[in-house]
C-alpha cells in the first residue's frame, strides 16, 4: 500500500512541477483562461496546487504502522501538518475553486461536495484523536486520505476515457468530477469494513498511557 502511495505522490508531484512558478498557460489551466483574470481564484489554484502536495507527502506517512509504533511523535507532527493544511489552505481553496468548475451545475456539485466532505472527513478525524477514539480517527483519516488521493484518480480517469472512447471533452470532464473521488470513497468504505477497523499498535497505546497523569 504504501509504495502505491508513495508513487501517486510522486506523479503528483510531477504534476505540480509544471506550474512552476506561477505559469498560466500549461496543464489545467489551459481550459481556465477565462478564470486567470479572476484574482481570488487564481490565488485560490495555486495555493490549492502547490499546499496540495503537502498534504499529500504528509497523509502518505500516517498509514505506516512503523511511524505509529516506533515514532508517535512524527506521526502526530504529520498529522497536524495534514490536518491544517486541509482545513485552513488546500480545502477552503479547492471549495472555491469548485464553485468555478468547468462543466456546469454537474460539476460544481460534484466538486464543492468533494471539498465539504474532504473537509468534514480531516476535521472529525482530528476530534476523534483529541478524543482519544483512534479507531474512529483512523476510519476518517482513512476517508479523508481517499478524498486527497482524488487529485491523483481524476487524472487517471481521464487518461483512461480519453484513451478508450471518443466523447467531447467537457462530457469527459463533467463525468471524471464524480469519478475522481466516488470511487475512492467506496474503495476507503470497503477496507474500512473489511479489516474491521484494525486497533492501532499497542505500543502507540503504550506511548500514550505514558503520557496521561496518573490518578
Amino acid at each position: 500500500m504504501l509504495v502505491a502511495l508513495a508513487f501517486f505522490t510522486f506523479l503528483m508531484a510531477r504534476i505540480t512541477a509544471t506550474y512552476v512558478p506561477f505559469d498560466t498557460d500549461v496543464g489545467f489551466l489551459r481550459i481556465k483562461q477565462d478564470y486567470i483574470d479572476i484574482y481570488h481564484w487564481r490565488v485560490a489554484f495555486f495555493v490549492h496546487v502547490y499546499a496540495s502536495l503537502w498534504v499529500l507527502l504528509a497523509g502518505f506517512t500516517q498509514f505506516s504502522e512503523r511511524i505509529q509504533s516506533y515514532y508517535p511523535r512524527l506521526h502526530r507532527t504529520f498529522g497536524y501538518i495534514y490536518v491544517t493544511d486541509v482545513l485552513l489552505i488546500t480545502g477552503p481553496a479547492g471549495l472555491l475553486m469548485g464553485m468555478y468548475a468547468n462543466g456546469g451545475l454537474p460539476s460544481k456539485i460534484a466538486f464543492v461536495t468533494l471539498a465539504i466532505l474532504w473537509i468534514a472527513c480531516t476535521a472529525t478525524a482530528l476530534v476523534k484523536a483529541k478524543q482519544g477514539d483512534f479507531a474512529a480517527h483512523r476510519r476518517f483519516m482513512m476517508r479523508s486520505y481517499a478524498l486527497t488521493l482524488s487529485a491523483v484518480t481524476l487524472r487517471a480517469w481521464k487518461w483512461g476515457i480519453t484513451h478508450s472512447v471518443e466523447l467531447p471533452p467537457m462530457d469527459i470532464y463533467r463525468a471524471v468530477a464524480w469519478l475522481g473521488w466516488v470511487p475512492n470513497i467506496i474503495a476507503a468504505e470497503f477496507l474500512i469494513r473489511r479489516h474491521t477497523l484494525r486497533k492501532p499498535s499497542d505500543l502507540l497505546y503504550a506511548w500514550i498511557r505514558r503520557k496521561q497523569p496518573s490518578n
